[in-house]
């Protein structure tokens, strides 16, 4: 049997989050093993997005309940092979002012779900499984059925950090074993870099749903939600594709109201030690590609429809969120309504890539692996994707110390500058992603 590609999913489960874990569930074990699932704030508050992770759990065993009763296959066997780590992490940016995107999601990161039927929602027990005060309690019996709630549980509950359980099963594995997905804000990955940088430079690839290189942005005109809501972050993990990442590190910010400028830098913004033993790998997808796949209402409703009919408890939970979203994009999208209004699954297309990883039919831009960098500083471009698009020779003098030069500034031309990253330009079917995705989840 091969060997399954091993990942960490590191996400703000908003819609397409979920759609994405969905999808990663529905794989088979010898496709996928999902080791973590990492949790940031992001599209919403990171509470709320533990609560949707939950939710899913809660949804994907209510389902296969269902199927048994009703003498369909369970699925998800990816998930009963083994249970992932749910962990808790980031509540806010590095630095960056917190934006969240629920305006598209909801207040709760599923259309407002959890108040519009409320009968979908799972009973908030689950709750003590991450509340590490009441776990160092001395009541026996209370932790003795919190012992039992977790291990009944489809997933482990950790009460380390995120970034925490990151850098452990890193630690705990062979180097280039586990890939990370991160289909949020880069917040967790960022702390584990700085927490440990030759940890985190054990994984085998970086798997990035972010930014915008030619494409317009999301959250501004120029800036993609994820990148933009932790730019800071997501400058910092690049840097690590750098030769000499010092070349790329986005500057300090200064100091906020009341502190004084002179003191040092919190860990999580100080530089990286000089010589590091390798370069980090990522594999970027922007929105220049996620755009292009995307679920339509039709093709939802011909698939899912008839599930709902038959009374599939996951089809259920999936059409009141989802009918949230597709009449939030039938809002916001002119001249677009009925069966044509879409989602763009971009998370969902880093799962899929996780899956079919050895397929030709993912592509890379010519130009790979590219210097694209990450503005931090802009006033009007926070979270900018910037590429040089100059045509001009690169440097052969470079020492690659990230000192200016005055004919290059920002050393964008030197042979050792730069980040290297592998910018995905082509998948193996944007017009029928949508049906697979649903294809694989109800079998």
């Amino acid at each position: 049997m091969a060997s399954p590609n091993r990942i960490i999913i590191d996400t703000d489960p908003g819609v397409d989050d979920i759609l994405a874990l969905l999808l990663a569930f529905s794989a088979k074990p010898e496709e996928l093993e999902v080791l973590l699932i990492s949790l940031t704030f992001g599209n919403v508050d990171v509470q709320n997005c533990l609560r949707n992770a939950v939710s899913l759990f809660h949804h994907i065993e209510k389902e296969q309940e269902w199927r048994r009763k009703n003498g369909k296959p369970e699925g998800f066997e990816t998930l009963r092979a083994s249970k992932p780590i749910v962990a808790v992490g980031a509540e806010e940016p590095l630095a960056d002012q917190l934006m969240m995107a629920d305006y598209f999601h909801g207040v709760d990161g599923l259309g407002g779900i959890h108040s519009s039927h409320p009968h979908l929602t799972p009973a908030e027990s689950w709750k003590s499984l991450f509340d590490v005060a009441a776990s160092s309690g001395n009541d026996d019996e209370a932790e003795a059925a919190r012992e039992i709630q977790a291990s009944e549980a489809p997933f482990t509950p950790s009460q380390l950090p995120a970034h925490e359980e990151m850098l452990r099963l890193l630690r705990e594995n062979e180097p280039d074993t586990i890939t990370i997905v991160a289909i949020g804000p880069m917040t967790n990955l960022a702390l584990a870099a700085a927490a440990d940088p030759e940890t985190f430079l054990r994984a085998k690839e970086v798997v990035v749903m972010g930014g915008a290189i030619e494409h317009t942005g999301n959250m501004t005109p120029v800036a993609e939600f994820n990148t933009y809501a932790d730019s800071i972050a997501a400058a910092r993990v690049y840097a690590l594709t750098s030769p000499n990442p010092k070349t790329t590190m986005p500057p300090v910010p200064p100091a906020p109201p009341g502190k004084q400028s002179a003191e040092p830098p919190p860990p999580f913004l100080k530089a990286y030690p000089e010589k590091l033993s390798r370069r980090l790998k990522v594999k970027l997808f922007p929105l220049d590609i996620t755009e292009r796949h995307v679920l339509t209402r039709g093709t939802f409703n011909s698939i899912v429809g008839p599930q709902l009919d038959a009374g599939s408890p996951l089809a259920e939970w999936m059409t009141a969120f989802l009918g949230s979203t597709f009449a939030k994009m039938e809002s916001l999208t002119p001249g677009v309504s009925g069966d044509v209004v879409g989602l763009a699954l971009h998370d969902p297309l880093c799962i899929w890539y996780t899956l079919l990883a050895s397929s030709p039919h993912w592509t890379l831009a010519a130009a790979a692996p590219e210097d694209i960098r990450v503005e931090t500083s802009g006033q009007w471009t926070r979270g900018m994707c910037v590429v040089d698009r100059r045509n001009r020779k690169k440097r052969l003098d470079d020492d690659g110390e990230g000192g200016q030069v005055p004919s290059d500034a920002g050393n964008w031309l030197g042979v050792r500058s730069g980040n290297r990253i592998d910018r995905v330009v082509g998948t193996p079917g944007e017009e029928r992603f949508g049906g697979v995705l649903l294809g694989r989840v109800f079998g």
